[in-house]
């Protein structure tokens, strides 16, 4: 049975597919490979590293670009039923893009936002889901970036039962929460770094590499840009927070000194 509260997929908005598939290509090393259950009117393409599939990408909707929407990131969590999920989150102050939608052979999902304004999305899935692996070109680290996030905390935590693990003082930048999923593994943690940065909430996704260096310098040459970083962190790990050629934010996070 597929636990509540993990990201077992993550998909990308872009303006410009073939463009972000060439950038993240050279970056991270993934390969794609096309669903053929797609709508033929909105194509998806499927991220894959060793074989595994994480992934997608498509299209950000016209409509949405007219809105503003910029491209971006967005990771699906699973719970056991969508639609009870989604109307607790109505109760607790959250929106829905995206109602509860069936897509054949994979599950049902939905896409909201929080009472900040960050986006998610929700997944029933059909067939078994596990989380993504803890390897180089994998997604590792979920962080709120939001305006409360005392509050965003009590509404992800009544969605998933997420738990508590760990608090850091960061000084002037504020608190750093951190939490854990069902299984107790740590999950990712949150912080007000949006409301400090004069931003809108959002969540931001690190992926796994096997040197930050070595990839910050791939995502310079491919046209990309690194916003922070690298930066060491509590274990000699290093991060970096970047942002692809079409604006969408993503970040890298590489175990020890890397």
């Amino acid at each position: 049975m597929t636990t509540t509260g993990q990201n077992v997929w993550f998909d990308l908005m872009t303006t410009d597919m073939e463009g972000a598939r060439a950038f993240y290509g050279e970056v991270i090393g993934w390969k794609t490979t096309q669903w053929e259950d797609a709508d033929p009117s909105q194509p998806y393409t499927m991220w894959t590293m060793g074989g595994d599939a994480l992934g997608g990408m498509m299209a950000l909707p016209e409509e949405a670009q007219q809105m503003g929407a910029p491209s971006h990131w967005i990771a699906y969590t699973t719970v056991a039923d969508v639609d009870a999920t989604v109307a607790k989150a109505m109760q607790l102050s959250g929106r829905t893009y995206v109602p509860p939608t069936d897509i054949p052979k994979v599950g049902r999902f939905a896409v909201l936002a929080d009472p900040q304004g960050a986006t998610f999305a929700l997944l029933a899935p059909s067939d078994e889901a596990s989380a993504p692996a803890d390897k180089a070109g994998h997604f590792s680290w979920a962080e709120l970036n939001t305006t409360d996030y005392e509050s965003a905390w009590k509404f992800y935590a009544q969605l998933f039962d997420w738990k508590h693990r760990d608090s850091m003082d960061m000084g002037p930048a504020g608190t750093y929460f951190m939490f854990t999923d069902q299984t107790g593994k740590t999950k990712g943690g949150m912080s007000n770094v949006a409301r400090q940065m004069g931003m809108p909430a959002h969540w931001l996704y690190y992926v796994t590499v096997d040197n930050v260096d070595q990839t910050i310098e791939r995502i310079k040459r491919a046209g990309g840009k690194v916003l922070n970083g690298p930066m060491p962190i509590p274990g000699d790990d290093v991060i970096a927070q970047c942002q692809d050629p079409q604006g969408a934010f993503f970040a890298i996070y590489a175990h020890g000194k890397k």
